[in-house]
């Protein structure tokens, strides 16, 4: 998470707003989140929902901990953690090796400026396959998620936006062209990694040598997985980044461009104690909680293929947002109409950073 908040400067004060030169309003809006008022905390939290911890451990994981909270942590600290993050490490090691030693003298697809071993076929892709679905389930199993309660929903119940009826039985066997799941944390891509071992994309293709960009290699990608059946499934997370689980945030039009059939997934990750959506905690106190937490569960939710109408083949943009829509019925999820620039204001916020949420202290002054 902290990487969201490069780029954030502070910026000058702006008419109207605390005198700078005041050391009283100078140390309130200095003060990080976890410090400032009652109000100043709940007016954030209502804004920024979508990204607010409501577990044990608080804001940031910085919480103040009941004496029982704190000796179950001090005792996993000892036990399990040292385990299971040894444990975690070897599994990382073992499926390197596999993979670089089965793709030793292959030739990698570099038309994107990029080593891409996606389409590798024959034995090596199915050992890389295998063993990648094994040891992501493995990893899962390490840091606690025993189980995984998985529930498929048919067409019956929850495509009503996608006009079934009318559907042709031709395009009931079309291949989707891609997954697209609502994003809570780094944990959601071990899951589906476990399941259907999907091709992801990552940021640094944009710079690929036609100039394409992203939206452009994962239509291109999206629509190969449709019409090619060996050719590996996109896991896309819409939403552009995560949040607590609870809302979906706008989506992005990436996915739809295609106008390929897709398949809607839900996550969730039930907890007591320590939330494992990776909302507004650093990354190292986040892999520190969850190694230390005893149980960690998993509630995934498949939806059925999601074929688009001709208007929305033609409308990506509508096709998001009625995916979005079914997702958010079917998974009791709240539509939030806010995003990673807002994500970038409460980081900020939590971070003690006074210039982006400095309106905010105005209404309080």
């Amino acid at each position: 998470m902290g990487s969201e908040l490069n780029g954030i400067d502070s910026k000058p004060s702006k008419a109207g707003e605390s005198d700078p030169n005041d050391d009283d309003a100078s140390a309130k809006d200095d003060r990080p989140l976890l410090e400032s008022s009652t109000e100043d905390i709940q007016e954030l939290d209502k804004k920024f929902a979508a990204f607010v911890r409501n577990d044990a451990y608080g804001s940031m994981g910085c919480g103040k901990l009941p004496l029982e909270e704190k000796l179950l942590l001090c005792i996993a600290l000892v036990t399990l953690f040292p385990i299971r993050l040894v444990l975690v490490m070897a599994i990382l090691v073992v499926y390197y090796l596999i993979c670089r030693i089965f793709t030793l003298f292959s030739t990698p697809n570099l038309e994107e400026d990029q080593e891409d071993f996606a389409h590798l076929g024959g034995c090596r892709r199915a050992v890389i396959v295998h063993s990648g679905r094994f040891l992501s389930r493995l990893l899962l199993f390490t840091v606690g998620f025993y189980w995984i309660n998985e529930t498929r929903k048919d067409s019956a119940n929850a495509q009503e936006n996608s006009k079934t009826e009318s559907t042709k039985p031709s395009e009931e066997k079309e291949r989707p062209g891609a997954i697209v799941s609502n994003h809570l944390s780094y944990l959601d891509i071990l899951y589906h990694m476990s399941f259907s071992f999907p091709s992801f994309v990552a940021k640094r293709e944009s710079k690929s040598s036609d100039f394409k960009g992203v939206a452009g290699i994962v239509t291109d990608r999206v629509r190969n997985a449709h019409q090619n059946k060996l050719a590996p499934m996109m896991m896309l997370f819409p939403e552009g980044t995560t949040t607590n689980g609870d809302f979906l945030l706008p989506f992005k039009t990436g996915a739809f461009l295609a106008g390929a059939p897709v398949v809607p997934v839900i996550l969730r990750y039930p907890y007591q104690r320590f939330s494992a959506a990776w909302d507004s905690i650093s990354g190292v106190r986040h892999v520190v909680f969850l190694l230390c937490q005893f149980v960690n569960h998993l509630e995934v939710t498949w939806l059925p293929v999601y074929h688009p109408s001709q208007q929305e083949k033609d409308n990506p943009k509508l096709y998001a947002n009625n995916v979005r829509k079914l997702m958010a019925a079917e998974g009791g999820l709240i539509l939030s109409d806010i995003g990673l620039a807002d994500k970038r204001i409460y980081l900020a916020a939590l971070n003690g950073n006074n210039s982006l949420p400095s309106d905010l202290h105005q209404k309080n002054d």
